[in-house]
């Protein structure tokens, strides 16, 4: 469920950041209650995702109406006016740039998710997303890739148990890391288990890992581990992931198949405010 309050204060540190006093550029040329309109035109094709933020920003400012007339997550096209923006003039210029930022780095993340998504049709694997977000921004950003047809991996490090390479070598081992972590009280968390080898996914199938996460293997060797694993635990895989590789991943028959790329290198989606009016 989304966490208003969050999206409230990310907002409002985005238009502070923005905006520290006054808009210098607006208040010398606009009068104060002056009304105007613009439109909310998109630029390239893709998946529109935060349109109720681009709203909220301009709710926050006040006094600016917006009239959508497209829905989260519809397919939008170049040329397209996804929204009518009406009311204050100031607050329509200030506002622009922060509540365009949010809406275009959000579409860019679901257009980029929708294209992976589309790439796993016919197979039984899911799309995961992973905590490689923007600092600050990581509710945001995992919500457009659900937006997108993916799926929220743990949001944060006490939302799940993921024992890396470095875990395990700090643990001595993945039996020692696993054993530590059971024997700390973390009691019905399922435990998952990065492993970069076969001989890493039976230590990890013996020390009865919930799931276990194929890191950077090839096709051969990932499906070597899964018929290792043979349902005793849920799959994984990650590393090496990106859209010409992701079918031939899937037809391994891995369960889950997580991507960085979702969120660290998506490409925003181009939409601008155009044809200002002062009315």
């Amino acid at each position: 469920m989304m966490n208003y309050s969050v999206i409230d204060k990310i907002i409002l540190n985005a238009l502070e950041e923005d905006m520290p006093w006054c808009d210098i550029s607006t208040s010398p040329i606009l009068e104060e209650n002056s009304k105007g309109s613009v439109n909310l035109i998109c630029k390239n094709t893709g998946i529109i995702a935060g349109l109720f933020v681009f709203k909220r920003v301009f709710e926050l400012i006040g006094e600016v109406e917006v009239t959508l007339s497209k829905n989260e997550g519809d397919k939008v096209c170049t040329g397209e006016v996804i929204a009518k923006l009406s009311g204050n003039a100031s607050s329509l210029l200030s506002g622009e740039r922060t509540a365009l930022n949010f809406l275009q780095r959000m579409s860019g993340i679901a257009t980029l998710t929708s294209k992976f998504v589309t790439q796993l049709e016919g197979t039984n694997s899911k799309l995961l997303d992973t905590r490689k977000t923007t600092p600050g921004l990581r509710i945001l950003e995992k919500y457009a890739v659900s937006v997108g047809g993916g799926y929220n991996h743990r949001f944060n490090l006490s939302d799940g148990i993921m024992l890396k390479d470095n875990h395990i070598a700090a643990a001595g081992g993945i039996k020692k890391a696993i054993d530590l972590v059971r024997s700390k009280g973390c009691y019905g968390k399922q435990i998952e288990v990065e492993v970069e080898n076969l001989d890493m996914v039976e230590e990890a199938i013996a020390s009865k890992a919930d799931i276990i996460m194929l890191d950077n293997m090839d096709i051969e060797t990932m499906k070597e581990a899964i018929k290792i694993i043979d349902s005793r635990a849920i799959t994984e895989c990650s590393g090496n992931v990106n859209l010409n590789t992701i079918r031939d991943i899937a037809l391994t028959g891995v369960d889950y198949i997580s991507v960085g790329e979702l969120t660290h290198s998506a490409k925003i989606l181009d939409l601008s405010m155009k044809n200002f009016i002062i009315e």
